[in-house]
């Protein structure tokens, strides 16, 4: 399973929840059998570097929705491979990826 695909489950489940809300939105897509169903859009939950990165802030005092435990990549030292005639042929990423557990706030937990 994808990043996306865990956030996007859990947020789906913390909406049925009412933890998280939805934006009234309707995203159409095809199930597994093909066939197109209609999803309620969920605000958007990302971990606290994220909405950092995006130039919000997490409002003080405010907990975590949900921990989800999600890929991550380490960023290793790229080493490049060379011709004879010392001209690169390709990147080999000599970083991996591991499962880590983070914490993710909603939309309606962070401000400008």
């Amino acid at each position: 399973m994808t990043n996306a695909q865990i956030i996007g489950t859990a947020a789906q489940a913390l909406a049925e929840e009412g933890k998280i809300k939805y934006t009234g939105r309707i995203i159409k897509a095809l199930n597994p059998a093909g066939e197109e169903i209609e999803i309620k859009e969920t605000e958007a939950i990302h971990t606290f570097a994220a909405w950092k990165e995006l130039g919000y802030q997490v409002q003080k005092g405010q907990k975590a929705v949900v921990a989800l435990t999600i890929w991550k990549h380490t960023k290793a030292k790229q080493d490049s491979l060379k011709d004879k005639d010392g001209n690169e042929l390709q990147f080999v990423d000599k970083g991996r990826m591991f499962m880590k557990t983070a914490h993710f706030f909603s939309a309606s937990q962070v401000a400008k």
